[in-house]
């Protein structure tokens, strides 16, 4: 399966959480509840700067706060590409890669009385929606959220390959949909559990990528293993443990996995481990599994 919730924006900022992982085991185990708490507000202007990563050059940061009790962040706006050879990395995203986002799926019957609709847009609106014809119902379609788990262990981080489509047989990080009831860290540890059959104690929150074209956000939380157990669960065929320079980026499922270890990679050899956001942009016509077919643009991090 597949989750996530929003946490953070250019336009809004942190709200308090306090994180209480349940138990709750995919074989049996005891385990220990464990709480998280931060509280955080941001701002940032002129996100639109960047950085080039083929010339290592860094242009004027976009200027943000992010106070944690009493500590200061600042958020530094660049830009990184993973696009094949032809495309412009550089280049905005283009506004028929918004459209299709919205444009995405199609529906044709009204989910509340079965009738026929028309896609139109609706008075004092931007966007064209599905109308049902007999009870005028507007049908609004909402990104679904993806959370997930970068777990650390003896200085290795625990992927599953996945025994689903789609990328069937490629490396993942536990993650998946986040159910209606849960929050984002609850979500991203019952992943972990049903993956991975782990037990993880969520540490802080990672990355949030947005991936406009096809309508998911991901959150993604480093976490820790409660005990050094771990197997494969329904939707996977193997766990492993992989050293930072075993990592097999040539077989990740996601452009967000290829995205969030890169990123990890940078910080742990950087000697910081930072948070993340940015928005994936993926060339219109790639299938989900074309891993390394995207832009990171509007990439902040604290």
């Amino acid at each position: 399966m597949l989750k996530t919730r929003q946490i953070l924006g250019c336009s809004s900022g942190f709200v308090s959480h306090r994180w209480k992982p349940y138990s709750n085991t995919c074989t049996s185990s005891s385990t220990t509840s464990g709480s998280l708490s931060f509280l955080s507000t941001s701002t940032c202007s002129n996100p639109l700067l960047s950085y080039s990563s083929s010339s290592s050059t860094l242009l004027p940061t976009a200027t943000a706060t992010w106070s944690s009790s009493t500590r200061r962040h600042r958020f530094g706006a660049l830009s990184m590409s993973s696009a094949p050879s032809g495309s412009s990395p550089g280049a905005p995203p283009s506004s028929a890669a918004v459209q299709s986002a919205g444009n995405a799926r199609k529906i044709n019957f009204c989910q509340l009385c079965g009738g026929p609709t028309k896609h139109e847009i609706p008075n004092g609106e931007e966007k064209i929606r599905a109308i049902c014809t007999v009870c005028e119902r507007i049908a609004y379609e909402n990104p679904k959220m993806v959370v997930g788990c970068l777990i650390e262990h003896d200085n290795r981080i625990l992927l599953c390959k996945r025994k689903i489509q789609p990328s069937y047989g490629l490396w993942t990080l536990p993650a998946g949909y986040m159910e209606i009831g849960e929050s984002a860290a609850e979500g991203a540890i019952r992943e972990t559990r049903e993956e991975a059959c782990a037990d993880v104690e969520v540490l802080s929150p990672f990355a949030q990528l947005d991936i406009p074209l096809i309508g998911q956000t991901y959150v993604i939380f480093l976490a820790r293993l409660k005990t050094p157990h771990f197997s494969p669960g329904p939707e996977s065929s193997e766990c492993r443990l992989f050293a930072l320079d075993e990592i097999p980026f040539d077989s990740l499922s996601f452009s967000s996995m290829v995205v969030t270890l890169k990123l990890y990679v940078e910080d742990v050899r950087a000697g910081k481990i930072k948070f993340h956001y940015g928005t994936i942009n993926k060339r219109p016509g790639t299938s989900p599994s074309d891993s390394h077919a995207y832009t990171l643009d509007y990439h902040l991090q604290s």
